[in-house]
């Protein structure tokens, strides 16, 4: 079972880069294996809280190198909640991969811990019996400082369901939790890792710092 390390990050960030250079990607240095997966850019000002820059993902297990391959870009360039990450943010940005693993079904919308697991929420809407889904990652409800009730009524909003969420609506969820691991890097981080391992730390428009 893979684990998030410090090589898949490095990897996004040697993705972003070379997308923006026009260059080919490096080769990753993690051995490949098939697992859900994320890739959570942030952005850090004068030193304050990360703000999300664009969060997306698979819940469905897919090759590790093409899945972070992919999605380091699709989450940087086309999170439609956020315009596409330019080049000039770099110096502020923080990337997070998660690896996600352990799936279970839960016995009921509250049978999960906050801070141990990962949940995805489905149901169907009252009314109209569309279909609902979403997910939150197990870091979010604990830095949001949420209760497992916050976090299900915050979920059922981000699935799209605008209606009163009242105790009937919380029955009809059936949730799956899982855990993840999940590794963070600054990209001051990944220039001081890629110049001590190829020698040169890859800056923007095809040149180099030494």
């Amino acid at each position: 079972m893979a684990s998030a390390n410090k090589e898949m990050a490095v990897y996004c960030f040697d993705t972003l880069v070379s997308h923006y250079n026009n260059e080919e990607t490096p080769p990753p240095e993690f051995d490949e294996a098939n697992h859900p997966l994320f890739v959570t850019w942030k952005k850090i000002v004068n030193g304050g809280e990360p703000r999300l820059r664009g969060c997306i993902g698979t819940l469905e297990a897919r090759r590790l190198i093409s899945g972070f391959k992919d999605y380091a870009l699709t989450s940087a360039l086309r999170d439609r909640r956020f315009p596409p990450i330019q080049p000039k943010e770099l110096p502020s940005l923080q990337c997070t991969v998660s690896v996600l693993t352990d799936y279970e079904a839960a016995e009921d919308y509250l049978d999960w811990e906050v801070g141990k697991h990962g949940i995805i929420i489905e149901f169907t809407e009252p009314g109209t019996n569309a279909r609902r889904s979403a997910t939150y990652l197990p870091e979010v409800p604990a830095h949001e400082g949420w209760s497992k009730i916050e976090a299900i009524d915050s979920l059922v909003r981000k699935a799209g369901y605008n209606g009163e969420i009242t105790d009937s609506v919380r029955r009809r969820i059936s949730l799956t939790r899982y855990q993840s691991t999940l590794f963070t890097m600054h990209y001051s981080e990944y220039l001081s890792y890629v110049k001590a391992t190829r020698g040169v730390a890859h800056g923007i428009n095809g040149t180099s710092k030494s």
